[in-house]
């Protein structure tokens, strides 16, 4: 990832990166692990921490488009990625702190409204930090690395995230356990590299000529065909990652037998996705970007088939899938939102304005929708064939044999629709250069 960019721009890409790992170590145990916590832990009831982190959820979706805007409008002194960036992280901090050691008489309150807080601040936050890494670079390979560095920074923390919970356990909400070490990390970590990102990394230049109402803006964003065909790409590949990963537990647990070896296959998963990222970064170079990321999802495809082949106990065999598969899902993570960058400078170009927090936000809510929907999809397809996830009796051969395909399967089949929306895209580095040419030179 380092050819072509001096020490001194490299240095810079990786400062500006630093932030992904708190940002990315908060995410995983919010879906994973709190809700476990509270429920089991504190006693609260199953049915109300999901009602609570459904309305989060609600909360959320309505905060990207509105964040999204406000960054593209708010400008200060300071820099407008800046500013809103700086004004985000003690919000962030302070609330996963909250969150992740709760006192051990929380109520279900004190959960909807921190993680509500939470919600706020990290949408806040990784919004004006994707729109900052879009525009520190107009150039088309300059912007695979700055996404490559991000994302591989992003799945260190993901690491994080699965390994300090674990550590000193997180069943006793008397004491200090896991879950309230990986808060503490996380309230020190992101204002500490964020305000080290603010002070060595400038604000990109903006090329904004002429503001545009919310309206116009919108009808600018629809007529973007590049981008509409890259987020339905994004959107279906999402689905098609959400789907394993909601189910991995069970697979591992019921399909395979050995619940014991859920958390190191998704350590190797995670482990082998930082490595993919370079990879991904060097076949970008090689083909493009679009391309590249083609082969990676045909990959993935082909090595995710022979899942359903497996049989119980055959933990060697879907450890080597893990780790084929996690060296792909550094494609999925580093190559589409570079490509979405690009895509980008079709709307600066045609609007006059530059405005990546608003595609970022709706990035963002196409990656919610997509995990949303397969959660939405998975365990009532699965309910139809009598798996029983709540229970640790016996599953039918026949559940079994479904939890297999909609596990391998149907992704499969999914990432087919994908690869065929991005493998031909109408984007290269030729047409890239022409369009920053007219942003930055009209």
């Amino acid at each position: 990832m380092t050819k072509n960019i001096s020490k001194l721009k490299l240095a810079c890409i990786i400062i500006y990166a630093l932030p992904a790992m708190p940002l990315a170590a908060l995410t995983l145990p919010l879906y994973i692990l709190v809700p476990t916590f509270y429920s089991e832990t504190l006693g609260l009831s199953l049915a109300a921490v999901g009602t609570a982190l459904l309305c989060v959820r609600i909360i959320d979706a309505i905060n990207d488009p509105l964040i999204g805007y406000g960054a593209d409008k708010l400008r200060t002194g300071f820099g407008r990625r800046r500013t809103f960036f700086a004004i985000s992280l003690p919000v962030t901090a302070f609330a996963a702190f909250m969150i992740f050691w709760p006192p051990i008489d929380a109520t279900i309150w004190y959960l909807g409204f921190w993680g509500a807080v939470l919600s706020f601040g990290y949408t806040a936050c990784l919004i004006p930090f994707y729109a900052w890494g879009a525009e520190m670079a107009g150039d088309y390979e300059k912007r695979t690395t700055i996404t490559g560095w991000r994302e591989a920074l992003t799945l260190i923390g993901t690491l994080i995230a699965i390994a300090l919970p674990f550590a000193i356990g997180t069943d006793n909400a008397g004491e200090f356990h896991g879950l309230a070490l990986l808060g503490v990390v996380i309230a020190l970590a992101l204002p500490i590299l964020g305000a080290l990102t603010i002070w060595k990394v400038p604000e990109p230049r903006e090329y904004t000529k002429q503001a545009v109402s919310f309206a116009d803006g919108f009808r600018h964003l629809q007529n973007n065909k590049p981008f509409l065909r890259l987020i339905t790409a994004f959107f279906v590949n999402g689905l098609a990652n959400g789907i394993p990963a909601t189910l991995f537990l069970y697979f591992v647990s019921d399909y395979l037998g050995t619940p014991e070896m859920r958390g190191p296959l998704l350590f190797l998963y995670f482990l082998c996705g930082v490595l993919g990222v370079p990879l991904a970064t060097f076949i970008a170079k090689r083909t493009s970007k679009h391309r590249a990321w083609g082969y990676g999802m045909l990959a993935a495809t082909l090595i995710f088939a022979f899942t359903p082949l497996l049989s119980q106990g055959d933990v060697v065999a879907f450890a080597v899938i893990c780790a084929l598969t996690g060296l792909l899902v550094g494609f999925d993570l580093s190559l589409p939102a570079s490509i979405q960058a690009d895509v980008i400078d079709i709307d600066t170009a045609a609007s006059g304005e530059q405005r990546s927090g608003t595609y970022f936000a709706a990035w963002s809510l196409s990656t919610k929708l997509s995990l949303a929907l397969a959660v939405g999809f998975a365990f009532p397809l699965l309910g139809l064939f009598g798996f029983q996830p709540e229970t640790n009796n016996e599953q039918s051969s026949l559940a079994l044999d479904a939890l297999a395909i909609i596990y391998a399967w149907v992704p499969a089949i999914l990432k087919l629709g994908a690869v065929a929306l991005v493998w031909n895209f109408p984007l290269n580095a030729e047409i890239q250069r022409e369009l920053r040419d007219k942003i930055e030179n009209p």
